[in-house]
């Protein structure tokens, strides 16, 4: 039997500059990228957002990476290997970009191949490192090293995007293939040697081909756990409803209060400055007030309470105290968040041993697939309301409405998962089941 010590805090911050150096790579491609695209190459704005849509989806294939990870024994060679699809993923991205001004087509084909690449090594190197945390890290620390691996991946974003974005100007495909390379290789050289004795030895991986459970066979077993399966929906319903606010709440700002661009991409920083305080919160006083599922259900009833009153901002308009509701909105998303996250790591060590990697996979595919679906259903339901309804103050309050129904749901789903007592709680170990143990 072999098993490894808890991870202290020097571990987690470890595991959080890996977090933050795969928020790097990404957010080139999904945002300097969709830019360059819709504004320097003059392109539809529908391109960039099928690309994002179709790296959301190739990470339906998390259960199975889980998986490998799980049979394999250690984690490590997953995230590594994740994120060196990942950095040539979002290189091959950059050369597509690069390629559409002389080859529209081939440079579009290509882009489509390297955000599926980008899907990969995303959903490889996350989940594994999720996995990590969610095996070696104290029940008490659950809350706390979540929000830190968050804050530092969040830190990662904004600091790379203001970064490549002073060394994009002036624009050129070389400039960009240059920022785009050098961003990814200085992610990936960092990451690794972040990563550098982290998991320790791991567990042998399964020799024997006949001691190897069947992928569809431990898939089906996982759904048929009753949390397992809650947890999924809950993460589904519940991201769907926070990601499908993302594309429609700046344009509500500008039409009904006439917020100008740089009002309402301020009031978006204030809403992630919100998102911040309450993953804090949770950090802070999640152990001490409550269970993390209980932190789950009191943020998705606060954004539903949040979102109840945008509709009534739609509604009675200018006058209404809009700037508050859509901090507190985001102080409600970061809580509930955080939470689901801890109890995410709690829960993918429930069950069956040897099964963590394709909870934590499943759960990863049930967010990715939420994500990719939350900017559709967000700005189609918008539309579709316009034409219903004609009044645009009305069209988005009843956007926001079915948003807050959605968390009302997220809650009753996330009070139905079960809750063990914290207080007798003891340190999960990395013990070794008969199959291997994945995050």
């Amino acid at each position: 039997m072999s098993r490894g010590p808890d991870f202290g805090w020097v571990s987690v911050v470890r595991l959080g500059l890996v977090q933050a150096c795969i928020g790097a790579m990404v957010v080139l491609t999904t945002s300097t990228l969709n830019r360059i695209m819709v504004v320097e190459l003059a392109l539809p704005a529908l391109l960039p957002g099928l690309l994002v849509a179709v790296h959301y989806m190739v990470q339906m294939l998390r259960p199975r990476m889980g998986f490998g990870s799980d049979v394999g024994g250690r984690r490590t060679p997953w995230i590594i290997g994740g994120l060196a699809v990942l950095a040539v993923g979002g290189i091959g991205a950059a050369a597509s970009v690069a390629l559409m001004p002389v080859a529209r087509v081939p440079g579009i084909v290509a882009a489509f191949v390297s955000f599926v690449v980008i899907g990969l090594g995303v959903g490889a190197a996350g989940t594994s490192l999720l996995v990590l945390l969610a095996q070696r890290v104290h029940e008490s620390r659950r809350a706390p090293a979540a929000t830190i691996v968050w804050m530092m991946m969040i830190v990662g974003l904004a600091v790379t995007a203001g970064v490549a974005g002073k060394l994009l100007d002036p624009y050129s495909s070389a400039r960009l293939m240059a920022v785009v390379t050098g961003v990814a290789v200085l992610a990936f050289v960092l990451a690794t040697i972040a990563l550098y004795g982290v998991e320790g030895e791991g567990r042998a991986p399964v020799a024997d081909a006949e001691a190897k459970p069947d992928f569809r066979q431990v898939l089906a077993e996982v759904w048929s756990e009753t949390d397992a399966r809650r947890f999924t929906i809950f993460i589904f319903v519940s991201m769907l409803a926070f990601s499908a606010q993302d594309l429609i709440l700046e344009p509500f700002a500008g039409t009904v209060f006439g917020f100008t661009p740089g009002e309402s991409t301020s009031l978006s920083g204030m809403q992630h400055g919100g998102v911040l305080a309450g993953m804090i919160l949770v950090a802070l006083a999640g152990q001490r007030f409550g269970t993390l599922r209980a932190w789950s259900v009191g943020g998705c009833i606060a954004s539903a309470l949040c979102l109840g009153s945008l509709v009534a901002a739609g509604i009675v308009g200018p006058g209404w105290p809009f700037t508050p509701t859509v901090f507190l909105l985001g102080v409600a998303n970061g809580a509930f968040s955080i939470a689901a996250v801890g109890s995410m790591m709690r829960l993918a060590g429930e069950g069956k041993q040897g099964r963590e990697g394709v909870r934590m996979g499943l759960w990863g595919a049930a967010q990715a697939v939420a994500f990719g679906l939350g900017g559709v259903v967000g700005t189609g339901a918008s539309d579709l309301a316009h034409w219903l309804l004609g009044e645009a103050s009305v069209a988005y309050s009843s956007v926001f409405a079915f948003e807050a129904l959605l968390f009302v749901l997220s809650a009753f789903l996330a009070a139905k998962i079960d809750a063990r007592p914290r207080a007798t709680a003891t340190p999960r170990l990395y013990v070794e089941p008969a199959v291997a143990k994945v995050d």
